[in-house]
């Protein structure tokens, strides 16, 4: 027996054989009658009356199979409405870099993300070649013989620390044989994730270290308030602006902590806006009038004109107050600082703005941009007439909490984060910072990022 599908869904049998034949004749009127109620129509009666039985029920498989063979088609476009194939459209507008690698570890399919992460060109190539990261490779090639390997976790160092988990999943298009099996390789940028979990850690271990301090002097003068100092009035009075002092600096250093937290957790993240160093010098400038007439410093700026850098405008607000308040602390009374800010360099004229403070003066970047050879910068240049700083310190200068010998830690004093916080900064803005020094003859230390090209802009604009 052999059942033939209909519109319906139901299965009507059609039977073969000479009894078959039979008893389609016998069958006959109801045959008729079905046809009738089926379509609806005289015509197809009348031809179904005409036609021997046998002839009647084979036409009417036929014309089952041909309603069921719509049906397929009617359901395949309701899936694809457009008719289009919509995949290609999908994966370009994926955030995430995914690649998709031939038998022979060929980069076959790379979407936007994809290019822009590994810089491929406009041709695939090997995936070895654009990618030096021995795990993933073998990750891919073990996805490349069927099978499924454990995600791998990496890091890069430069141009900033980044943290990428690489997923390979093996992919075969058809039933063909094991030569036939490629790779779908997604990156994942955990970056932010390691940060915070880091940014923890450090804030608790540094916190904890840089506050015993402070309170232990707190706790020490409440005590001796509390004591035999209880109803001195000239004691209690020097006591509690000590006091105050150590309040003071716990509040700025818990307040730097915080700011230097936020600023690694987005330092992978190149900032947009705009901003001009020219204006940024004056409004610091303004800013730190007290402080520089109460050291009795002045505080003078040289500007050539507008010097527009992409960036976070409070972020380089911040490189700048950090710079020119170090300036002022550590000139001697009635000393000049000089802010200078230059824009349309090239990256060594950026690193060499001003003449050598001496002869015996020491240079060093403690932070450069990644490559792009030939893009200009605009840089911001504080020098001062302090003490200077030693050639064995200038490597150090921009860790956490670390002091130069003879500085104090008193209430005008900084909590050791400024200069970390400048090259983080700088870091994330894809700049660079270069500090050059020389006892007794002071200090010059240089911010320099890249300048601002409008969005529309042709490359050749950014890189002239």
């Amino acid at each position: 027996m052999r059942k033939v599908a209909e519109a319906s869904g139901h299965e009507t049998p059609v039977w073969r054989g000479a009894a078959a034949t039979a008893a389609a004749a016998a069958a006959g009127p109801a045959l008729l009658g079905f046809a009738g109620v089926l379509d609806g129509g005289a015509a197809l009666a009348a031809a179904l009356a005409a036609a021997p039985a046998a002839a009647a029920v084979a036409w009417m498989a036929g014309l089952t199979r041909l309603r069921r063979e719509s049906a397929i088609r009617l359901a395949a476009a309701a899936r694809v409405p457009s008719g289009r194939d919509h995949s290609a459209e999908i994966l370009n507008l994926l955030p995430a870099p995914v690649l998709l690698i031939g038998p022979d570890g060929r980069i076959e399919t790379a979407n936007p993300a994809a290019r822009s992460f590994l810089g491929l060109g406009g041709e695939g190539g090997q995936l070895s070649a654009a990618l030096r990261q021995p795990q993933v490779l073998e990750a891919v090639g073990a996805a490349l013989r069927g099978e499924r390997p454990e995600p791998v976790e990496y890091s890069t160092p430069a141009p900033v620390e980044s943290h990428i988990r690489a997923i390979a999943t093996p992919l075969r298009p058809g039933a063909a044989d094991a030569r036939d099996w490629r790779a779908v390789l997604v990156f994942v940028d955990e970056t932010s994730i390691k940060r915070i979990e880091r940014m923890r850690a450090d804030f608790l271990a540094n916190a904890s270290h840089e506050l015993r301090t402070p309170l232990a002097s707190l706790a020490g003068f409440i005590e001796t308030l509390r004591g035999h100092a209880k109803g001195d009035q000239a004691a209690q009075e020097r006591f509690l602006g000590i006091m105050q002092d150590q309040t003071e600096r716990m509040r700025r250093l818990i307040d730097d902590l915080l700011s230097l937290s936020r600023i690694e957790m987005d330092e992978h993240l190149p900032p947009g806006g705009k901003a001009d160093l020219s204006k940024l010098a004056g409004d610091i400038v303004d800013a730190l009038a007290p402080l520089a007439d109460e050291k009795n410093v002045t505080v003078r700026v040289d500007a050539g004109g507008p010097a527009r850098v992409t960036g976070d405008r409070d972020q380089l607000l911040e490189v700048a107050q950090n710079l020119l308040e170090n300036a002022i602390k550590y000139s001697p009374s009635g000393a000049e600082v000089l802010i200078e800010v230059r824009a349309g360099l090239s990256r060594e004229a950026a690193e060499k703005l001003a003449s050598p403070l001496s002869p015996d003066a020491s240079r060093l970047a403690i932070a450069s941009p990644p490559g792009a050879s030939g893009r200009r910068y605009a840089a911001m240049q504080v020098r001062d007439s302090g003490p200077g700083i030693d050639r064995r310190h200038l490597p150090r200068l921009s860790e956490r909490f670390y002091r130069v010998d003879g500085q104090k830690s008193g209430p005008r004093e900084g909590t050791g984060l400024g200069l970390a916080i400048v090259k983080h900064i700088v870091n994330r803005h894809r700049g660079g910072l270069v500090v050059e020094s020389a006892p007794g003859a002071g200090s010059v230390f240089t911010a320099y990022f890249p300048e601002y090209v409008k969005p529309d802009a042709t490359p050749e604009a950014a890189v002239r």
